[in-house]
């Protein structure tokens, strides 16, 4: 079994101008279409069993169709768990965090990029701990992106929110996850502020070999996987921008990880986060 903790989907009526616009934008291939159709073909083709979706609220107005849509996904489909969207300007963030919990939902994505707010800013502060309180599992895209010049959220700052969480809810059951390696393109800082934390890291983007604004080597994956603790790290791809099968085998392939260590990021480490 292997969940693929990293993907993205998009409705069927806009998925092809918004993969085109992205596709410009950040000068990426798309391996699928974009729909889920698409990714549910490419799970087929990769031996994936589950993965995640993680959609993006880029306006305070877009909580009820992106969640709407979300949850039309998870009452559809067994092979697929979309994530929730929130937006740091949405008004009544505990309302909202209580809809995604009543709904089903086991957590959510921001991306504070697209968001245009930095990570450690109150807003997010206020919407990570009401996710925390309710026990919601709390994704973010880390570090560049390439279709922005500024770094909304730096390891740095990224840290600075974590000890803020866990300073403010008391809880201590890692919750947070950094997208790309814990900072895309920012591996020092990453290794100096949030290798060893109490979060999880995926690796979606995270090898250079595959292009895609990624300039890490397979050593430095197994390095941070290694001094973090496998027990932390989550198998993800970013699918439709990395291709899902050519991720799984180059992943298996990986020396320096013994297959009990594979076996936790492939599967056990997101079963975990997911269900208990």
């Amino acid at each position: 079994m292997i969940i693929d903790f990293h993907t993205h989907v998009y409705p069927e009526k806009i998925a092809a101008r918004t993969v085109e616009a992205l596709s410009h934008a950040a000068d990426v291939t798309a391996y699928t279409d974009g729909t889920l159709r698409g990714l549910l073909n490419s799970m087929k083709d990769a031996g994936i069993t589950k993965s995640v979706i993680l959609p993006v609220a880029t306006r305070k107005d877009q909580f009820d169709t992106i969640n709407r849509y979300a949850k039309e996904i998870n009452d559809r489909y067994d092979e697929v768990i979309s994530f929730g969207g929130i937006h740091p300007d949405d008004e009544d963030i505990p309302g909202k965090v209580r809809f995604l919990k009543d709904n089903g939902f086991r957590g959510i994505k921001l991306h504070p990029d697209y968001q245009e707010t930095m990570i450690n800013d109150d807003k997010y502060l206020n919407i990570v701990c009401e996710c925390q309180r309710a026990g919601l599992v709390v994704i973010t895209h880390a570090g560049k992106d390439p279709a922005y010049d500024k770094v909304h959220c730096p390891p740095q700052e990224g840290r600075e929110l974590l000890e803020k969480v866990y300073e403010e809810t008391h809880f201590t059951k890692p919750f947070f996850v950094f997208a790309h390696l814990g900072g895309n393109r920012q591996l020092s800082d990453v290794e100096k502020y949030l290798v060893g934390q109490n979060c999880y890291i995926d690796i979606s983007c995270s090898f250079s070999r595959f292009g895609h604004f990624c300039d890490n080597s397979d050593e430095d994956v197994v390095r941070v996987i290694k001094n973090h603790g496998a027990d932390k790290i989550l198998f993800a791809t970013d699918s439709p921008w990395n291709g899902q099968k050519d991720y799984v085998e180059h992943f298996k392939s990986l020396k320096g990880l013994s297959d009990r260590e594979k076996e936790m990021i492939l599967r056990e480490n997101a079963e975990h986060l997911l269900y208990t």
